[in-house]
């Protein structure tokens, strides 16, 4: 039997749009949140127990929202499923001749559609329904569970690191610190991200660091407002 080994960027769509949205969004929000409550002239600990919370929010946040999320798409896939099986046992040369039209739009002729069909349906014809009817297949099937598990943690990475600059600096420096420290992860996260999604590395690092440097300078504004009135 022969193997195709040959691996597409679309493979990698599930996986990698999880994972690099939860880490854009760990350094994000939980940077965002440190600037804004350090500009606000917090202690120390009140700045990272904020990190701390925004941490564990975030990342619970993202594995309910993105569970949910997959969970009504693998609900409407299996729904779709349920339906092509019953049609396939109470009409199966109906749904031949659906396959072999959706074949024959493709640019086979009739006759060649049909013999194609036919071979398909009787290797899987659920299989070849699910794919070339309704354009799901096993590469895009969703997965709720991986996916919140990927969002949570991948939140959770990219939240550590302005958690940390919490722990060392302090003051003025601490602002600094972290400001730096995201934008350059949050460069090179999204550089990653558009290489491994075969788009402009220059284009995607500069997109993240452009609505980081954005919500943080949000944050140190309100917190710096708030701190002269408080």
């Amino acid at each position: 039997m022969i193997r195709h080994h040959e691996r597409h960027l679309v493979q990698r769509i599930g996986w990698m749009r999880a994972s690099v949205l939860g880490a854009n969004d760990g350094i994000v929000s939980t940077a965002s949140l440190i600037v804004g409550v350090a500009a606000a002239n917090s202690s120390q600990a009140q700045i990272l127990l904020t990190g701390i919370a925004g941490l564990v929010a975030g990342a619970m946040s993202m594995a309910a929202g993105e569970y949910v999320s997959v969970s009504s798409q693998s609900d409407t896939e299996n729904a779709d499923r349920g339906r092509e099986q019953r049609e396939l046992e109470e009409d199966p040369e109906s749904e031949r001749r659906e396959l072999a039209a959706i074949y024959r739009t493709r640019g086979l002729d009739p006759a060649l559609a049909l013999q194609v069909a036919d071979q398909l349906m009787a290797h899987d014809a659920l299989g070849a329904h699910m794919r070339d009817e309704l354009g799901i297949n096993e590469v895009m099937v969703a997965r709720p569970v991986q996916a919140a598990l990927s969002s949570a943690a991948s939140f959770a990475v990219g939240a550590i690191l302005p958690v940390l600059m919490a722990l060392v600096f302090t003051g003025a420096r601490l602002v600094e610190a972290v400001t730096v420290a995201s934008l350059v992860l949050l460069a090179v996260l999204g550089a990653i991200g558009a290489q491994a999604g075969g788009a402009g590395v220059w284009r995607g690092a500069f997109r993240v660091v452009f609505w980081g440097a954005l919500a943080m300078g949000a944050t140190a504004l309100i917190g710096k407002l708030a701190g002269t009135q408080l």
